[in-house]
C-alpha cells in the first residue's frame, strides 16, 4: 500500500523559499510517477511538478518553472519540492501524489492520466 505524507509548509514573505518533504513508501519498482499538485481556495486542483523515478525525469507546470525544484532521495524514499521565489498566488494546499505509469511521457504535468494516491496536504501561504 502506497503511503504518502508531506511536510514543510508554513507561511512565508513573498520572494522567500520553502521546502516541503513528502515521506513516500509502499511503492514497487521504478516505473513510478511521484508528483506534487496544489489547491488554491476557489480554485481547481492543478499538478505542480512530477517526477518519473526511472530516469529521474521532471516535469514543471509553466507557472513555477525555473523556480521550483522537484527532486527525490531514493535512499530515505523521501520527494522533496523546493519553492523559491515564492509568490502570493503559489499560495494553497500542496498534495504528495504517486502512481504507477508505463513512461515517461505519462508523468508529464497535464497528462491525462490520474493518480490514485494522495497526501493528505500540507499548507503554504505567502505573504505580500
Amino acid at each position: 500500500q502506497v503511503r504518502l505524507a508531506e511536510s514543510g509548509g508554513g507561511s512565508v514573505q513573498a520572494g522567500g523559499s520553502l521546502k516541503l518533504s513528502c515521506l513516500a513508501t509502499g511503492y514497487g519498482g521504478s516505473s513510478y510517477c511521484l508528483g506534487w499538485y496544489r489547491q488554491a481556495p476557489g480554485k481547481e486542483r492543478e499538478g505542480v511538478a512530477s517526477l518519473f523515478v526511472r530516469g529521474d525525469a521532471t516535469f514543471y507546470a509553466d507557472s513555477v518553472k525555473g523556480r521550483f525544484v522537484i527532486s527525490q532521495d531514493k535512499n530515505k524514499a523521501t520527494l522533496f519540492l523546493e519553492m523559491n521565489n515564492l509568490a502570493p498566488e503559489d499560495s494553497g494546499d500542496y498534495y504528495c501524489v504517486a502512481d504507477f505509469r508505463w513512461s515517461a511521457r505519462a508523468c508529464r504535468v497535464g497528462a491525462t492520466e490520474t493518480f490514485a494516491n494522495w497526501g493528505q496536504g500540507t499548507e503554504v501561504r505567502v505573504y505580500s
